[in-house]
Order: structure tokens, then C-alpha cells, then sequence
């Protein structure tokens, strides 16, 4: 039984779990994953701030490997680094 099946084989979000039925697959990475909505995708799909936890939609701050959601938190961050 996959992540996104339950028992009886209906499948389900994911994020949420709802078996809505318009729920669709998004191929990632060589991952399938299952949602209802585009906000469980966004929520299930997007990097997180390493500072603070924000959900990046759009443009972040990459610094080195570490993902942050502005400048501010880019600032905040190198400084608890240094």
C-alpha cells in the first residue's frame, strides 16, 4: 500500500488527506506525490526557511545550501552562522 492509498485503495492527499475527487499527481525528482489542492501541494512540495519556516513561493535567498525567505532572514541568518 502506497503512502497515498488507504486500505480500501482510494487514493488521498498527501498533505491532508481528504480523498476529494479531484485529486492530482505532480512528478518530482522521481517522486510522485498526491494532492487535492494546489495549497497542499505548495505545502507539501515547497522548501521551508531555515530561519524562520516560511514556505518559499517565489524567490528566495540561497545561501550555500540553506534556503531563506528574504534578505532579512538572509541577515539574521549569516550572523548566527559567524
Amino acid at each position: 500500500m502506497s503512502r497515498d492509498q488507504d486500505a480500501e485503495g482510494t487514493v488521498r492527499c498527501e498533505v491532508c488527506g481528504k480523498n476529494q475527487e479531484q485529486c492530482f499527481e505532480v512528478h518530482l525528482g522521481g517522486e510522485r506525490h498526491i494532492f487535492d489542492s494546489f495549497e497542499c501541494a505548495i505545502q507539501g512540495l515547497m522548501p521551508k526557511c531555515s530561519l524562520c519556516g516560511d514556505i518559499l513561493i517565489g524567490a528566495g535567498v540561497q545561501i550555500g545550501n540553506t534556503w531563506v525567505c528574504s534578505y532579512p532572514c538572509a541577515t539574521q541568518y549569516s550572523a548566527q552562522e559567524l
